[in-house]
């Protein structure tokens, strides 16, 4: 009895410790923000082949999976050892991403660069001619209303002078400037190269040890916490895979359909700079709400430069397809993968590309459904330990909870 009494107070100690440690450790990030930040873009450059390799493991891991199954299933009669089958399968399925990743990626730069180079040329050369072309046009658009025809037409050269200024005068010297920065700046071309090559060299180790880097990491879980706190742990760490996994793989299926109708439409339409909008918007789609919208505006101010009118049928072309894809085709491969409302993940988008950047747009829908299913979680367990009710729908209508016999008192 004297010792369970001494283990309590050693506990509360220990936990008091703990948590005091966490909150200097806070004070401390906060009031160092500056080296905090800085010190973690170290770790992550020099850790940035791993970070490629994980990010690459991450996404083709499905591609890996099933071709490792397909060849396990289809060699069954063949190889009699499920473990040279899983060899074999984990040899084709290790290729198989390889290949798949090189392809896209090498197809992406040779039909990407020659096309941006072409229009940025094709934008230069034709620019004076299009601006006048786009001034007659406004011109026979206004011609019943004469005092509205000046005020555009005044406004319209301005800003065309500032556009051919900052043309001439910024992004074509710009242009010259990281063209003789990469010939020049060798090193840090074959840094990068050399990071994406280390990078496909862990990815190929990650997709090949995963099972034995899960049943540590749940080695590790189970001998630092309790068993009800590994448990839990364990269920939302395959919460976040499932998540994740889901949305991230789900959203970059869903942008390369979308990116592949865009160009089968704008082709058949016609439209100028096809395949160069077509990946614009592809890539773009990727960011949850704003994607299609963000993608829509280099796209239109290229196509505004060859006819304005095509610029305005594209326009409602893109308002279509992104009802397209947030009515039928996303809800059609996501499902409610994050179960979040329209308002939080709009909110999720703003909080984390504010924080992060494009990726914070691209990961911030999954993370913040992660920490509302935390915060959900544990509101509820709360409410529980206080013997009130976990269901949304009683605080509704609710003025107060009696205190002595906890009833729900409705307005």
């Amino acid at each position: 009895m004297k010792n369970d009494k001494y283990r309590t107070y050693i506990c509360w100690g220990v936990t008091a410790l703990a948590v005091l440690l966490l909150l200097v450790a806070a004070v401390f990030v906060v009031m160092r923000w500056s080296m905090v930040a800085a010190l973690g873009a170290k770790i992550a450059h020099i850790l940035a082949p791993v970070i490629y390799g994980a990010v690459f493991a991450y996404l083709l891991n499905p591609v890996y999976n099933r071709v490792q199954a397909v060849i396990m299933k289809l060699t069954k009669d063949i190889i009699p050892d499920e473990t040279g089958r899983k060899r074999l399968g984990g040899f084709l399925g290790t290729l198989a991403s390889l290949c798949l990743l090189i392809a896209v990626v090498v197809g992406l730069i040779s039909m990407l660069i020659p096309q941006l180079i072409s229009s940025i040329r094709g934008v230069m050369e034709t620019l004076p001619s299009s601006i006048n072309n786009l001034e007659i046009w406004l011109e026979k658009v206004l011609a019943d209303n004469p005092d509205l025809e000046q005020q555009v037409m005044q406004h319209y050269g301005a800003a065309a002078d500032y556009l051919q200024n900052w043309l001439t005068n910024v992004v074509v010297p710009n242009i010259y400037r990281i063209i003789g920065s990469v010939s020049s700046g060798v090193v840090l071309v074959v840094q990068a190269v050399f990071d994406i090559l280390i990078g496909l060299i862990v990815m190929v180790y990650l997709l090949n040890m995963k099972e034995k880097l899960l049943a540590q990491a749940k080695m590790i879980i189970y001998g630092v916490f309790p068993l009800k706190i590994a448990n839990k742990v364990i269920e939302e760490g395959r919460y976040v895979h499932q998540v994740f996994g889901g949305f991230i793989i789900g959203k970059l299926l869903d942008s390369l359909i979308i990116g592949l109708i865009c160009f089968v439409l704008l082709g058949f339409a016609n439209m100028p700079y096809v395949l160069l909008v077509s990946v614009i918007v592809g890539v773009t789609n990727v960011v949850p709400f704003f994607g299609p919208f963000i993608g829509a505006i280099p796209s239109a101010f290229l196509i505004l430069l060859s006819d304005p009118m095509k610029c305005l049928y594209f326009l409602i072309f893109v308002l279509l397809l992104q009802q397209f894809d947030g009515n039928i085709l996303g809800p059609k491969i996501l499902g409610d993968s994050t179960g979040l409302s329209s308002f939080w993940v709009l909110f999720s988008i703003l909080l984390f590309g504010g924080l992060m950047g494009f990726v914070g747009m691209i990961i911030g829908v999954p993370t913040f459904a992660v920490i509302y299913r935390l915060v959900t979680e544990f509101t509820t367990w709360r409410l529980g330990k206080k013997a009130l009710s976990g269901n949304i729908d009683e605080y509704g209508s609710l003025n107060y909870i009696d205190e002595t016999e906890q009833t729900y008192i409705k307005k």
